[in-house]
C-alpha cells in the first residue's frame, strides 16, 4: 500500500550534529570510496565531524552502545533477542576501547563523529569524542545498520534517494513494535524508513534479506499507521521523508532502538552513537552476506 505523498519542507535532526557543507563537500567525496580505517582516521583528527552516510563505500556502518558492566551480560541477551534491530557484530572487552575483531586499531572514543550520553533515562549531552566519559567499567556493543547495503541496492539498479539528499539522513521513529525484554532493557522499536518505488519492493526486499548482520529484510510494508506510526512528516530523528505517489514504505528495524531503550530503562549511564553518525568497521559486505 503506497504511503500518502509528503514533501519536506526544510531539514529537521533531533540529536543530531550539523551536516557538513560549503568547503567540507571536498572532504565528504575524497572519503566516500576511502576505506573504513582512513574514515576513522579522518574523525578522530577532526578531519571530519558530519555524518556518515555514503562513506566508505562497501564497509560495513555499525550502530554504537555503551554500558556498564553490570549491565552488558542483559544487553547482549537483548541483542541476541531482537537481532532486527540490534544485529551484534563486536563486542569489546571491558575497558577496552577497541573493536578488535571488526576494526583491529580502531578507538572507539574517538572513531565516531557524535556520541550521545544518556543519564538515568534521559538525554544528558552530546560530545564528539568519550575521552573525558571513558571509564574501566564501560563496554561497547556494535551492531550492524542499514545504511551499509545502500550501497548494495545502487549496484543492483535499485532506487536510494535518500542518498541524492544533502546529508543523506533517512527517516526515523518510534514504533508501535514491542522489543523482546532482557533485563532491564525494554520498550518499542526503531525503525527506519525508505520510500521504495512500487516495482522494485520485491527486488528490495530480496536483496536486503541476504544482509542479516545490517538488520536484513523489512520489518514493515506499507501502511504506517499499522505499526503505529500515524504521520510520516514528524520523525523522531532524521529528516522527513519525500514519498511520491507510485512509492511504497518500507521500515528496517534501526540502530537507534538502544537509544529508546536506554530511555525507557533509565540506566545510570549509556552512551550511544548520534543519529547519522556511524561507526566505521573494516568488514566488508561480502563478508557477511548470505
Amino acid at each position: 500500500m503506497p504511503c500518502v505523498p509528503f514533501r519536506a519542507r526544510g531539514s529537521i535532526e533531533k540529536g543530531g550534529i550539523g551536516v557538513a557543507d560549503g568547503d567540507v563537500l571536498d572532504v565528504r567525496e575524497s572519503l566516500e570510496m576511502a576505506s573504513a580505517a582512513e574514515v576513522r582516521g579522518a574523525i578522530r583528527s577532526g578531519r571530519w565531524r558530519g555524518t556518515t552516510h555514503g562513506l566508505a563505500k562497501g564497509h560495513v556502518q555499525a550502530n554504537l552502545a555503551i554500558v556498564p558492566e553490570e549491565f552488558a551480560l542483559d544487553f547482549m541477551r537483548f541483542c541476541h533477542r531482537n537481532p532486527k534491530p540490534c544485529p551484534l557484530l563486536d563486542v569489546t572487552d571491558t575497558g577496552d576501547p577497541e573493536f578488535r575483531q571488526i576494526a583491529p586499531g580502531s578507538d572507539v572514543r574517538t572513531d565516531l563523529s557524535g556520541y550521545s550520553v544518556y543519564r538515568n533515562g534521559a538525554l544528558s549531552a552530546q560530545v564528539g569524542d568519550l575521552r573525558d566519559l571513558w571509564r574501566d567499567d564501560l563496554v561497547a556493543f556494535a551492531m550492524g545498520c542499514s545504511l551499509s547495503f545502500d550501497a548494495v541496492l545502487l549496484a543492483n539498479g535499485l532506487d536510494v534517494k535518500h542518498l541524492r539528499a544533502p546529508g543523506g539522513r533517512i527517516a526515523v521513529y518510534t514504533s508501535g513494535l514491542a522489543c523482546a525484554p532482557a533485563g532491564p532493557f525494554a520498550g518499542p522499536m526503531v525503525v527506519s524508513l525508505r520510500p521504495v518505488p512500487n516495482d522494485q519492493v520485491a527486488r528490495v526486499t530480496e536483496v536486503t534479506s541476504r544482509y542479516p548482520a545490517t538488520h536484513g529484510g523489512p520489518v514493515h510494508i506499507g501502511d504506517p499507521a499499522e505499526i503505529g506510526i500515524t504521520d510520516v512528516a514528524a520523525v523522531d530523528w532524521g529528516l522527513p521523508p519525500e514519498i511520491g505517489p507510485n512509492e511504497t514504505c518500507m521500515f528496517w528495524g534501526c540502530g537507534v532502538t538502544p537509544q529508546a531503550v536506554a530511555m525507557a530503562a533509565k540506566l545510570p549511564f549509556m552512551i550511544t552513537h548520534t543519529t547519522g553518525h556511524m561507526f566505521l568497521s573494516d568488514l566488508k559486505l561480502e563478508d557477511i552476506t548470505l
